[in-house]
C-alpha cells in the first residue's frame, strides 16, 4: 500500500492550505458575491424575507462560490455573469439542502437549527421551491442558458446520486464501481458544475469547460473521499471515532475495501454487523479497527491522492497567476480540511 497523504510532492503540497489566504485574489468579487446572492432572495413576503436572511447568515465556508469565482478568473476573468453563475449555483444547492433536512428529520446544519426545525416541514418545503424558481429565474430572465442547463444537469444528478444509494443501501451490494457512480453523482457534479459554469461565464470554449468540469469531478470524487475517512479517524471531542455512517448503514471507501479482502462467511457477518448492530458502540469500533487493520483507510488515502492527482493535471497549461494557485491551494485544502 502507497503511503499516506501528502507524501507525493508531484501532487500535493505540503503546507495545509488557509482558507483566508486562498481567498485573497478574489476578496472584493466574494463580497460582492455575497451582495449579490442576498439581493437575489429579497421578496416582499415578511416570512420568507425573515428566513432568506436567516440562510444567509448560516451559510458555510463558500466553498462553491470560490471555486466558481476561480475558475472563472483562470479562464478570462470574472463578470456579471460569474456572479450570476455563482447565485444560481447556491440557489439551487440551497434548495436541495432545505428538502434533504425535510426528508431527514434533520433538525441541524453547520451548527444551526435548519430551517424545518424552526419552521416546519410545510414552510421548509416551500422555502426549497422558491429558491429553486429564483434560480431559474435568475438565468432565464439574463439568458444565461448554458449556466442553467449545467447546474440543472449536476442536480438530476444529484438526486439519482441519491436514489441509488439509497437503493443500493437496501440490500448492502455496493461494489467499488457503484460506489464511484453515487459519489460522482452526489458529490462531485456539484463541484463539476462550479468549475464549467465559472469557465463557462468567463467565455471559455467548449473545450476548456468541459476541462474545467472533469476537473471539479475528480476534486469531488477526493473531496468525498476525504468524507468517509472522516468516520473513522478520532473526534477530538470523544477520542473515539464517530461510526456515522456505519450507523446510518452507508457503503463508504474503506468498508467497502474491508469486504473486498474477506471471505464470504465474514464478509455475510460485517453486512450484518451493519444492518443490526449499527448503533452498537462496542460492536462499531471493533468494525472499525478492522477496516483499519484490513488496510482500508489506507487504500482510501491512496484513491483519494489519486484524484487529486488527476485533478491538478488538468489545471496544467493554465497561465500561471495568483489565481491559479489559489485554485490549487483549494484544492489541496479539500483533503487537508478538518472537517
Amino acid at each position: 500500500m502507497q503511503g499516506r497523504p501528502f507524501e507525493n510532492e508531484k501532487y500535493i503540497n505540503l503546507s495545509m492550505s488557509n482558507l483566508e489566504q486562498i481567498k485573497r485574489p478574489i476578496s472584493k468579487e466574494l463580497d460582492h458575491f455575497e451582495q449579490f446572492f442576498k439581493e437575489s432572495m429579497r421578496s416582499r413576503i415578511g416570512l420568507l424575507d425573515k428566513i432568506t436572511r436567516y440562510i444567509v447568515k448560516t451559510k458555510g465556508k463558500q466553498m462553491r462560490p470560490m471555486f466558481v469565482l476561480l475558475s472563472a478568473m483562470v479562464n478570462g476573468g470574472i463578470n456579471d455573469s460569474t456572479y450570476r453563475a455563482a447565485t444560481l449555483i447556491e440557489l439551487l444547492h440551497t434548495a436541495t439542502l432545505v428538502h434533504d433536512d425535510v426528508v431527514d428529520d434533520s433538525n441541524e446544519r453547520r451548527g444551526f437549527f435548519s430551517i424545518n426545525a424552526l419552521w416546519k416541514n410545510k414552510i421548509s418545503v416551500l422555502v426549497g421551491d422558491f429558491l429553486l424558481s429564483r434560480g431559474m429565474l435568475l438565468a432565464l430572465d439574463n439568458g444565461d442558458f448554458e449556466l442553467l442547463r449545467i447546474v440543472s444537469n449536476a442536480v438530476k444528478a444529484m438526486s439519482e446520486g441519491e436514489l441509488l444509494q439509497i437503493e443500493k443501501a437496501r440490500r448492502m451490494d455496493i461494489k467499488e464501481p457503484v460506489y464511484f457512480e453515487i459519489i460522482t453523482k452526489k458529490t462531485a457534479s456539484l463541484i463539476a458544475s462550479c468549475c464549467a459554469v465559472g469557465a463557462a461565464s468567463a467565455g471559455a470554449d467548449k473545450q476548456t469547460i468541459e476541462r474545467m468540469q472533469q476537473f471539479g469531478i475528480n476534486v469531488g470524487i477526493a473531496f468525498q473521499i476525504k468524507d468517509d475517512i472522516f468516520d473513522y479517524q478520532l473526534n477530538s471531542k470523544t477520542g473515539k471515532p464517530s461510526g456515522i455512517d456505519i450507523k446510518e448503514r452507508k457503503m463508504t471507501l474503506p468498508l467497502i475495501y474491508l469486504l473486498n479482502q474477506s471471505g464470504i462467511i465474514e464478509k455475510r457477518q460485517i453486512i450484518h454487523l451493519v444492518k443490526r448492530h449499527g448503533n452498537n458502540p462496542e460492536k462499531v469500533a471493533g468494525l472499525i479497527e478492522k477496516v483499519e487493520q484490513a488496510g482500508g483507510i489506507a487504500y482510501a488515502e491512496q484513491q483519494m491522492q489519486k484524484y487529486i492527482g488527476l485533478a491538478l493535471e488538468q489545471l496544467e497549461g493554465l497561465p500561471p497567476s495568483d489565481a491559479l494557485e489559489a485554485l490549487k491551494k483549494l484544492v489541496d485544502y479539500t483533503i487537508s480540511r478538518k472537517k
